[in-house]
């Protein structure tokens, strides 16, 4: 049955009622972007990204509704896609219904109704619902875990609690609940054919939100199924590659006895990920050490300057196992050969927005924005409708051929189609990101033009708005639109980058703790018309690697702000390779804000020294450079390659004086 409180628009992950968290999700559609940086990728999403993958995944070329209506008898064919693309049509399908919470364009919840109801005559009598398995009379239900049937189980059941939030049917929600009854019959025996059957564990953070949404205990129970089956004894009769076994599907150690992040990134960020949903339904502490353990390991030891995980595309775990798209050994950060699959980053994104929750400390928030301005939007153009699946933090021309994920410029449609839904519905429901519910207040967790229209935890009202050009100027103002009478919190996050940041209330000193890395919290007996003012320096800061990263010994990167900075070709003179490229050490970085540029950036311009070597030998003798001084401009990362095919590179060789 559903429950009361579902049928109320409750947040991305409803975990209102959830009993383990500190920081709880607002409503769906409180929080919406106005204008600036996210108020136009917004729009944008609205207006362009998810129709435009609405007609590709509806058409010949994408093959996701032709499956379905193949399965339910509509139509002749054969499967065309890869075995996970079901899921991919789900997500397509969770970012339309973001976007209907805020236009209510019923000619969206038309077109949704009429897709859920050919889902419904392509789900067979059991429940069991995978269009590739159905469809193909050559293979056999969970006979194989690379068939992803878990995968699109886990992105039909989100989907679909979120359909119900935002519209208040059941017709999508009756399939995902039909289906997750059948996944409880199947798994919950724990036969041992299936004793750890399971790739890409969507369906762990699917139960816990059908759990969120029914209150029915069973998918609660079958989500901790899914994790006590990491690592618990042999596979058994599983007809699957033996590359895809131990570290690279974390099947290697129990969940609660690892201590690194291994393996496939992508199965790992939504293992991570559904670990901590049902660890704030359960509160069991095993499962939080594990995930502290794994995020120090992720963030301290294997994460790019951007955000980006994943650093190879094949290599081997610490414990030798073969890996894919993976991780591999901490501070080995590959540059050119960085794989960061988009929705590994996004991933990152998802399983820190579930930490923040969870714990209600600023370092998450901190995650969430770097993916979200740096390794989640490279992965779509400017013109919101093409795609890199691999995010590298340098391009030379001499790299290798492009592959099936791996490519010099964004393609329209990529065969393997995972990662633009993903980034997609990530962007339509990011105003959901933005502020938290805390015991006795809100905290301000992303920064952009917005309104918030909520309610505290004690149910009283509460309105802000926010206006800032965030994130090319550091200066954000809140204003209190709507509040109780009696005192309560306004929790800012001040970023781990954001030194001598300075909090005003009304004009004057706020006399709180402002450090970075932590919020920084107000209590006071708000009224109506009271502004908050945080301003966080932005200059330009180079960085550099920890000394065990050899790819990056000797070199910088420039952020600014929470936005990481490349060199790109198009802006070098005529014929200068990004390899010809150095950044002086005391190099100053001037600013220019160029709003009709790559969507709206803002520019750094600087001197740099420029030598070409071409030589072709492998090793030569050290020669003396002649250097040469330019005038160029860095873009930030996110933008890179919306100029035609270029090299590029976020590290640049250091020239000390």
């Amino acid at each position: 049955m559903v429950s009361t409180a579902s049928s109320q628009q409750y947040g991305i992950i409803d975990n209102s009622e959830s009993p383990h968290v500190k920081l709880k999700a607002i409503g769906i559609g409180d929080c919406r972007w106005t204008s600036g940086f996210w108020g136009d990728k917004h729009k944008q999403c609205e207006e362009v990204m998810v129709p435009y993958m609405g007609s590709v995944l509806k058409g010949d070329i994408g093959h996701g509704y032709d499956n379905f209506k193949i399965a339910a008898g509509l139509k002749k064919g054969d499967h065309q896609g890869h075995w996970w693309h079901d899921g991919d049509f789900y997500k397509w399908m969770e970012s339309a219904v973001y976007i209907y919470a805020f236009n209510k364009d019923e000619a969206i919840g038309d077109d949704l109704d009429e897709i859920i109801k050919i889902i419904g005559m392509a789900q067979e009598d059991d429940g069991y619902l995978s269009t590739h398995v159905t469809i193909r009379d050559d293979i056999e239900r969970w006979s194989n875990r690379q068939y992803h049937e878990l995968y699109n189980s886990g992105h039909l059941l989100t989907s679909a609690c979120i359909h119900h939030r935002i519209t208040g049917k059941t017709n999508f929600l009756d399939i995902a609940v039909k289906h997750a009854d059948y996944l409880y019959d199947l798994f919950q025996p724990r036969p041992p054919e299936l004793a750890r059957f399971g790739f890409n564990p969507s369906q762990i953070m699917g139960l816990v939100e059908l759990y969120r949404t029914t209150r029915d205990q069973r998918y609660l129970e079958l989500a901790g199924i899914f994790i006590d089956m990491r690592g618990d004894g042999p596979i058994q009769a599983l007809t699957v590659n033996a590359q895809f076994q131990g570290d690279m599907c974390q099947d290697r150690v129990p969940f609660r006895e690892e201590t690194e992040a291994v393996g496939h990134s992508v199965l790992a960020m939504y293992l991570y990920a559904g670990v901590a949903d049902v660890y704030a339904e359960i509160g069991e502490q095993a499962l939080l050490d594990a995930l502290d353990r794994i995020w120090a390991d992720v963030v301290d030891k294997k994460m790019y300057i951007t955000g980006a995980v994943g650093q190879t595309h094949h290599g081997a775990s610490s414990r030798v196992d073969f890996v894919h798209e993976a991780f591999i050994n901490e501070y080995m950060m590959p540059n050119s050969t960085a794989y960061n699959e988009t929705c590994a980053n996004i991933a990152n994104a998802m399983f820190n927005w579930r930490m923040l929750a969870a714990k209600g400390e600023a370092r998450y928030g901190d995650i969430m924005e770097l993916v979200l301005y740096n390794s989640a939007l490279s992965g779509i153009g400017v013109d919101g409708k093409s795609y890199f699946y691999a995010n590298p933090l340098r391009v030379t021309s001499k790299a290798r051929e492009d592959t099936e994920t791996e490519f010099f410029t964004r393609k329209p449609y990529i065969e393997c189609f995972c990662c633009p839904p993903n980034l997609v519905r990530t962007i339509a429901k990011s105003s959901g990101w933005a502020y938290s519910v805390a015991e006795n207040g809100v905290s301000v967790n992303l920064y952009g033009s917005n309104t918030l229209n909520s309610r505290l935890q004690d149910r009283s009202a509460i309105a802000l708005t926010q206006d800032t050009q965030y994130p090319w100027d550091g200066k954000v103002t809140l204003t209190v639109d709507v509040c109780k009478d009696e005192a309560f919190d306004i929790m800012l996050r001040i970023p781990g980058w954001a030194a001598d940041s300075t909090v005003l209330v009304n004009d004057q000193d706020a006399g709180i703790a402002v450090m970075p890395g932590t919020f920084a919290t107000i209590t006071r007996a708000w009224k109506a018309g009271d502004v908050v003012e945080l301003d966080m320096p932005m200059e330009p800061k180079l960085l550099v690697g920890h000394p065990r990263i050899e790819e990056t010994r000797n070199q910088a990167a420039i952020k600014r702000g929470p936005v990481v900075y490349c060199v790109e070709t198009p802006d070098l003179p005529e014929g200068t390779s990004i390899l010809d490229v150095y950044l002086p050490s005391d190099v100053t970085l001037a600013v220019d804000d160029r709003p009709d540029f790559l969507g709206g950036v803002s520019m750094l311009k600087g001197t740099v020294l420029l030598h070409a070597d071409n030589k072709d030998a492998m090793y030569s003798a050290l020669i003396k450079p002649d250097w040469k001084a330019v005038d160029i401009n860095f873009v930030p990362y996110y933008a890179w390659c919306n100029r035609g095919k270029s090299e590029m590179t976020v590290w640049l060789p250091i020239i000390w004086r």
